[in-house]
């Protein structure tokens, strides 16, 4: 086992959710070589053509990234290692969300339209593959939720000069942790921790409506505004210094994620690729 690849303990947990090496056709090649392949490029952020020869051929990493991004395989793998957390109760259900925004490379502009792999590429496809202008030029927004110690519960890809409240509810609505045995999914977090960017009337409202215990500092705007109404303006939101200090967990977790060196400036020409990437990047985390 090389730097950076798959532990004997990390692999026993993925083997099982991954296809059959062979099938109606020919062999394919041994799995963990091949993921121990995207893992080198993840971590160096070389090109695909620079893979040491020892991990195979890279079109057959590159391929294999982009059958299990189409079939969902490596999603699969991210909801299964979280609910084998979840069953032993190790996943903390105080969800920290943020976003942070990655620069793109030259090399990530320019994607074709069509022909494209499955409906998640075609859908951000349609929404100009997760790329915008920014103050620091051409970039993806990752938006981030985290459980309590700072494990990756849900990844969204937006332009990068998107609104980070928009994305708030979408981010809560993928999380579903189903149950090691029966019953519905886990969906609701006992709380949400989140900064000043998504302090907002409509937000708050929702996250009284779903009966979540919303921990967001109030805007000087909103404050000022809210007092400027007198007894019509209500009571300020409820706020725990204490626990909000909890939401460091997120920031500590877009680092850990950026050691990845393909992940901290964006490569990829199609956004789901890129979003493959870093699911892949939290599998390995929930791994460790």
């Amino acid at each position: 086992m090389g730097r950076g690849e798959l532990t004997d303990r990390a692999w026993a947990a993925i083997e099982p959710l991954l296809p059959p090496v062979s099938g109606g056709g020919r062999r394919w090649r041994d799995h963990r070589q091949v993921i121990n392949a995207i893992l080198w490029k993840l971590r160096t952020g070389a090109p695909w053509r620079d893979l040491p020869e020892r991990y195979g051929p890279w079109k057959t990493a590159h391929e294999r990234l982009r059958l299990w991004s189409k079939d969902g395989t490596w999603q699969k793998i991210l909801d299964e290692v979280i609910v084998k957390d979840d069953s032993v109760g190790a996943v903390e259900w105080v969800i920290s969300v943020d976003s942070s925004v990655v620069r793109a490379h030259q090399h990530a502009a320019g994607a074709r339209k069509k022909g494209a792999a499955g409906e998640e590429i075609e859908a951000l496809a349609v929404a100009g593959e997760g790329l915008g202008r920014s103050r620091g030029g051409l970039s993806t927004k990752i938006h981030l939720a985290v459980d309590g110690r700072g494990l990756p519960m849900r990844i969204i890809l937006t332009a990068g000069q998107a609104g980070d409240n928009p994305q708030l509810i979408p981010l809560l609505d993928g999380i579903r942790v189903a149950r090691s045995g029966p019953g519905r999914p886990r969906t609701r977090p006992g709380a949400v921790i989140a900064d000043k960017a998504y302090s907002h009337p409509c937000t708050r409202h929702a996250m009284r409506a779903r009966r979540i215990r919303f921990l967001c500092p109030e805007r000087d705007d909103q404050t000022a505004h809210r007092k400027a109404q007198g007894s019509h303006g209500g009571r300020p939101p409820g706020f725990n210094t204490e626990t909000y200090k909890q939401r460091n967990v997120v920031e500590r977790c877009f680092n850990r994620l950026k050691q990845f060196r393909d992940l901290a400036t964006r490569y990829a020409k199609h956004a789901a690729y890129y979003q493959a990437e870093l699911v892949i990047a939290a599998i390995v985390l929930w791994l460790r």
